[in-house]
Parts: C-alpha cells; structure tokens; sequence
C-alpha cells in the first residue's frame, strides 16, 4: 500500500513514521502541509511534533492546512487515517475524532517507555494484534491528557471505540486511562503514544509498535 505521511511546520517524527511505514512492508509517500490532492495513496499518517508551533491549541491551525482539506474528505470515504500524538490532537481538532487533549494534569513534559493494552483491534491500523496485548511504547508529549464528556466517554467505551489505554500509570491525566481511540467506523485512528519509534530493536525500544503498521498491509489482504 501506498502510505502518505503529512509534513506540518513544526513536524518532527515525520521521517521516523515514514521508516516505520517501509519497515511494515508499505510504500511511505511524503506530503506536505500545503498540498491540494493526496498523491493516490491508500493510507494517511500524520507524525508527531509541534506543527505551527502548536500556537493557538495543539493542532489548531494545522486543521485549516489544504492537504488536511483532503485527508478529511478521504477519512469520510473510508480511507484508513493515524494521528500520532500530534497528529491525534489535529485529529480532534478536524472532528474525525471526538474529545480533545489539554495540558498534562502535572504541567509537565513526559518522556517515557509506557505500557499500553491494545483494546481494539477490528480497526485497519490494529489488526495485527490480540485483542487486550500488552504493549510498550514510547510516550513523549506535553499536552496529552485525554478529555470528552461523560456521555462520549460512555459512548466510546459502549461502542468498542476505545483503542489502548494506560497501563501502570496514568502519564497525563486521560480520562478513563485512555491513551487512543478509533472513530466509529474504524478507520480514523488516534493514538498518545507513539508506535513509529518502536519498530525495530536497533533503536533499542523493541518492536511493540510494527504492528500499527503491519496491520494495514493484513487489512487489505485478510
């Protein structure tokens, strides 16, 4: 599958999302904020970092970017969408994903190895695991915490939308544990944590997270 990963001004784990995407047997196609169409590609990650310098709200101005134009209009055709950490908070930002995440309850950035159960696994980017796997991923985010109302918590965790939530330890604030979710359909994932920097043992953080990426190929092909 061809697989774009969006480039935002402020974009740091660009280049890792796109090894990762290769590592998980994809295409990795680079785009750019600025971009007016989506390059034919089958699939869309968009990385972590500080897009706009994270001015105004974390993903707030990259919602309005022309490329997001577009992935939006393919995530409600159906096309499979990740937003990793970053990218999750332009995810709700957009309104492909509900909630929102504010300021770590402890005003503080964290940097960690942390423990994930994989909650949902009918989705395209999750396939590849067991339901209820537990995983260790990098976290490293500094407005993580993960809000809703109680009637879309409810909703959520009714509706399977749940995706991965803490283990051990609340690292932020997200309610309910939750450290990922899935829209209704399945297809729009956001994730905290970030599966691109667990791929490979060279980097020393194991391979908890080629899954995210091998799942797509599985997807297609299942």
């Amino acid at each position: 599958m061809k697989v774009g990963v969006v480039t935002f001004p402020g974009s740091l784990d660009d280049v890792d999302a796109q090894r990762a995407v290769r590592i998980g047997g994809n295409e990795a196609v680079a785009l750019w904020h600025g971009d007016h169409d989506l390059g034919g590609v089958d699939a869309v990650v968009l990385p972590g970092g500080f897009s706009y310098g994270d001015y105004l709200r974390c993903g707030a101005i990259s919602r309005f970017s022309p490329v997001m134009t577009e992935v939006i209009a393919a995530a409600h055709r159906g096309m499979p969408v990740l937003g990793i950490c970053n990218g999750f908070q332009i995810l709700c930002e957009s309104h492909l994903l509900p909630g929102a995440l504010i300021r770590n309850d402890h005003r503080k950035f964290v940097c960690r190895d942390q423990r994930l159960r994989i909650e949902h696994t009918r989705t395209p980017w999750t396939s590849s695991y067991d339901e209820g796997a537990e995983v260790t991923l990098v976290l490293k985010n500094g407005e993580g915490g993960f809000v809703a109302d109680e009637d879309t918590l409810d909703r959520l965790e009714g509706e399977g939308q749940v995706l991965a939530r803490y283990l051990d330890v609340n690292p932020n604030g997200s309610l309910r544990d939750i450290a990922g979710i899935a829209n209704e359909r399945g297809n729009v994932v956001g994730l905290m944590p970030h599966p691109e920097h667990a791929v490979e043992d060279l980097t020393g953080a194991g391979t908890d997270g080629l899954g995210f990426f091998t799942s797509l190929t599985a997807a297609v092909f299942s």
